[in-house]
């Protein structure tokens, strides 16, 4: 499988192994399933396994735990991620480690490479007017950020618990920006990557999202790029394969994506596989994260890579479509600001 340098970290894989269908949120699956599935991932040439304690409650590092069993292969990197919300700013740093180390005991690893602030990140006096509750759980303001995460983060560091650290993207898209040209910066960061430029039910905002600002700022300021969501979860797919109530954000980018279908139809090509190498050929990007559920999902993935980027044409046609056209905010970054 083809390799790609991660910022400034080291060689990773074009695609990485997601952990939210080994923990089953993509749909339904066993653990055996998800065991096998990471295992055949490895022999493919996977060499990034992103994982998370809110994937299954614990389940997706759960297999991987089983899966190595405290022996994982040298080469092997993985990932953890914590959300923090204003509700626990009076133990930022204790819960930050404690969520590290409960990863880790649940992986059966002594060190994660990378440690995500799952968590938005926004301005002091932001108000999240679709939702006047996330920040209690799922929003930290900037100067806790850069006052409280950023330093936990570090010394974590210098206690050999993770090895670097980074952030889910899907905030506040300035604040995202702003983050990745801090000091000190994330190592890596991880972005929206699909044709409709879409977080889905991740945007907890109302200003457009920016995901391919958001990845050209972190290339600009040499962090490196996880990319996401390459088919919506499920939205830029044949069929979505688990039930959503009406109106859900995934369920509304399903039907947005009607005309992309179309066309994926009309080429004769699978539309998962239309979008992941749509994805893959995002400038910036150093890995993509699939999030596949079993050995037929990932097979079908890595086959699309290996078939490389989309063609010329293709991806034209997919784009004058204009499925990602938002309006954007003013005034909008462009690539001499970064």
């Amino acid at each position: 499988m083809e390799m790609r340098r991660l910022g400034q970290l080291w060689p990773v894989s074009a695609l990485s192994l997601g952990g939210g269908g080994l923990g089953q949120i993509w749909g339904e699956t066993s653990r055996d399933e998800a065991v096998a599935t990471l295992r055949e991932a490895v022999d493919l040439g996977i060499n990034l396994i992103d994982l998370a304690p809110l994937y299954g409650r614990g389940e997706a590092e759960a297999v991987a735990g089983e899966t190595f069993g405290g022996n994982w292969p040298s080469h092997l990197r993985v990932t953890t991620k914590c959300m923090i919300g204003e509700r626990h700013y009076s133990e930022i740093a204790a819960r930050l480690e404690k969520s590290v180390l409960r990863s880790l005991e649940t992986m059966k690893r002594e060190q994660a490479d990378i440690f995500f602030l799952h968590s938005n990140i926004c301005p002091d006096s932001y108000q999240y007017a679709l939702d006047p509750s996330f920040p209690n759980y799922g929003a930290v303001r900037e100067s806790v950020f850069f006052g409280e995460v950023v330093p936990t983060f570090e010394r974590l560091k210098a206690k050999g618990l993770i090895g670097a650290w980074g952030i889910t993207g899907t905030g506040l898209p300035r604040s995202i920006m702003e983050v990745l040209r801090g000091e000190p910066k994330p190592a890596v960061v991880q972005a929206v990557t699909n044709l409709l430029d879409s977080p889905g039910g991740m945007r907890r905002y109302e200003e457009p999202a920016e995901p391919r600002n958001i990845i050209r700022t972190a290339k600009n300021n040499d962090v490196g790029v996880m990319g996401i969501r390459a088919v919506q979860a499920g939205a830029l797919t044949a069929k979505i394969d688990r039930m959503l109530p009406p109106g859900d954000p995934e369920m509304r980018d399903y039907e947005k994506a009607a005309p992309f279908r179309k066309l994926a139809s009309k080429i004769g090509e699978d539309p998962a596989t239309l979008a992941h190498r749509y994805a893959l050929g995002m400038q910036g990007v150093d890995t993509l994260v699939l999030g596949v559920k079993n050995r037929e999902e990932l097979r079908a993935a890595v086959a699309a890579a290996a078939r490389g980027p989309l063609e010329d044409e293709i991806r034209r046609r997919i784009d004058a479509l204009r499925l990602n056209f938002q309006i954007p905010r003013i005034p909008i970054d462009g690539e001499g600001t970064l």
